[in-house]
């Protein structure tokens, strides 16, 4: 594993992490890759099961930063996790074909139902980050029936907010002939890390996400995800009738859009919604594991889920 040229540090603590890759025809998004975390094959009734989707100029080994940290052991050993990477994102990807017209929010949303389908799993717990979460909200509301819980990380579900700041920015943004470029790369960090002065460990953190940027992201298809997130419609006129789950919405305090989970969950029926506002951090997975594990936790359990797996009086999972 090759040190890290920014940082000195290794690139990624979980590069070398256990898991099974995937690929899964659908009609409308071409082969979608999903690596599964955990036993697949002995998968019952009461083995709870996690479906994620990822952020904007990441790809789902973000997700390892949380299934695979010390404080996630317990429900690690007792769940199965499929992670599904959305087409073209996934490090060192080769240009998308010219002949594939990237999908919407929607239609990415449609498709997730083929990956429960594909491992014959009727229902999971769907979990999303940014602009991954709004494709998952979206699939919530589509299928309703396979989603047993629903957990939104920093969810955008209007078209409006502060990062429409960058917008014409964004629409100048030529990736597919100047590569990664200052316009780009400052919208993607305010986009994931928010105003992130004064979190601990930001410096490193930062200039680690930006090197993936660089380094390891396909500029071309990058921009085709950002694309797709921007021209997405807006949810929020759904939410009320529409969205029958369970759902925990989840912000960091110092993140983009936090003040956009408030106003989902003013739109959302009070009884199925469950608002976690973690204080003084940015990226909710990397700044604060422990407080978000331990919420994730509490959210399943309500759910039926981990009924056996208790927590002490002071936050922390126990054996």
């Amino acid at each position: 594993m090759s040190a890290h040229p920014l940082t000195g540090d290794h690139e990624d603590d979980y590069e070398d992490v256990e898991e099974t890759k995937n690929d899964i025809k659908t009609n409308k998004c071409g082969p979608i890759s999903v690596y599964v975390q955990g036993n697949i094959n002995n998968i019952t009734l009461t083995t709870p099961v996690f479906m994620t989707v990822h952020d904007l100029g990441t790809n789902h080994t973000e997700f390892h930063k949380l299934v695979e940290h010390p404080c996630m052991a317990k429900l690690k050993a007792r769940s199965v996790w499929l992670h599904v990477e959305i087409p073209g994102q996934e490090f060192d990807a080769p240009d998308l074909p010219e002949s594939l017209e990237f999908p919407s929010m929607d239609t990415l949303a449609e498709e997730l139902v083929n990956v429960l389908n594909y491992f014959n799993i009727k229902y999971c717990v769907t979990l999303g980050e940014g602009a991954g979460a709004n494709i998952i909200a979206r699939f919530a509301i589509a299928h309703p029936d396979r989603v047993l819980g629903n957990i939104l990380i920093h969810p955008t579900p209007n078209v409006e907010g502060v990062m429409q700041y960058f917008h014409d920015k964004m629409m100048t943004w030529r990736l597919n002939t100047l590569g990664m470029n200052s316009a780009a790369e400052q919208y993607l960090v305010f986009h994931k890390f928010g105003a992130h002065e004064n979190i601990q460990n930001r410096d490193h953190v930062i200039k680690d996400y930006i090197q993936k940027l660089y380094s390891r992201m396909n500029p071309k298809n990058l921009r085709l995800y950002v694309e797709s997130f921007l021209a997405r419609t807006d949810l929020t006129p759904q939410l009320k009738d529409k969205m029958k789950v369970d759902t925990m919405l989840c912000s960091g305090s110092r993140n983009s859009h936090s003040h956009q989970v408030d106003q989902m969950q003013a739109a959302m029926d009070p009884k199925l919604t469950t608002r976690v506002k973690l204080d003084d951090c940015g990226d909710v997975l990397q700044d604060t594991p422990e407080a978000f594990a331990y919420d994730l936790l509490l959210f399943c359990q309500g759910l039926g889920l981990f009924s056996a797996l208790p927590v002490s009086r002071h936050g922390s999972i126990c054996a």
